[in-house]
């Protein structure tokens, strides 16, 4: 596989060195190759805004600082490598030709990304490309490369594994995020993974626990992601909270993968392109989507 990381580290130096007016049509030419694949609808800057992206409305000295610290870290070089290994590690399954990658810096000031998202996150659903989007403090900086290798695991997973939008299950959603995790840690050890699958525990995750199995056969991408990301995100997201802790459906996900994988004795890349019904034996059964 050939990977593309887009050297987006100058270009938003550069976007930032801009007059405050052009900074708007700055950025929607340095996002507009990968517009596409983002399935909302309404102007580029609105939603890079809404998701956490840095401001480019607004002066921030932080913002320049933070490119320098990716620079002298060579993070979209980290990037470039971890996923070489990874695909390396699950090459016995198919994967693109080709694979872009771009990155974003996140805005410090945005509560969701710093608090509930753990200061990063990605997106690796589209075919043929990886979104990531980080605050690099020193707590994050050295693990975005370690993010980009669990997205990556979704795009590979979904290039092997159908994702219908329509028919797509809770299980299927939260065993992909927890043999995301799984295979992050199996590549590059537990001190890789993200804060995503600690986030909840004790009685809140007992809680999780009940509601997603509850609902593990519930189908359609309008429902999952509230099992998923939990309640914070979905009123974010104009949506229905199930009563879910934020991102419980990460720790879920990966007590679930973890138990399938002590009892076969199977490794997160072995595990890695089976269908969830092959992977949770024994699941409720599945419900029809909302009409």
């Amino acid at each position: 596989m050939k990977f593309i990381v887009h050297d987006t580290v100058s270009e938003m130096a550069r976007i930032l060195r801009e007059p405050l007016e052009r900074r708007p049509d700055a950025l929607r030419e340095m996002l507009a190759p990968i517009r596409g694949e983002i399935p909302m609808p309404g102007d580029i800057v609105d939603i890079h805004h809404g998701g956490g992206g840095f401001r480019v409305d607004a002066e921030d000295p932080r913002y320049l600082a933070a490119l320098d610290r990716l620079a002298s870290a060579d993070v979209l070089g980290q990037v470039e490598r971890e996923l070489e290994r990874a695909s390396a590690a699950l090459g016995h399954l198919k994967q693109a030709d080709t694979l872009q990658v771009m990155f974003v810096l996140g805005n410090p000031d945005d509560e969701h990304l710093m608090t509930t998202a753990g200061g990063y996150f990605g997106m690796g659903g589209s075919p043929g490309w990886l979104y990531l989007l980080a605050w690099p403090d020193e707590h994050v900086i050295g693990r975005i490369a370690h993010c980009a290798v669990h997205e990556f695991h979704h795009n590979v997973r979904y290039t092997n594994v159908e994702w219908n939008p329509r028919t797509v299950t809770v299980g299927e959603h939260v065993i992909a995020e927890g043999l995301a995790e799984a295979f992050v840690r199996e590549l590059s050890g537990p001190e890789a993974m993200g804060p995503w699958s600690s986030m909840v525990a004790g009685d809140a995750f007992d809680l999780a626990y009940e509601r997603i199995m509850a609902d593990f056969g519930l189908q359609g991408m309008m429902n999952t992601p509230a099992y998923v990301l939990g309640d914070s995100a979905t009123r974010r997201f104009g949506q229905e909270p199930k009563g879910i802790p934020d991102m419980a459906g990460y720790a879920v996900g990966l007590r679930l993968v973890d138990r399938v994988m002590a009892e076969t004795g199977k490794t997160a890349a072995e595990l890695s392109g089976l269908p969830v019904a092959e992977i949770v034996t024994g699941q409720p059964g599945e419900t029809k989507p909302d009409s």
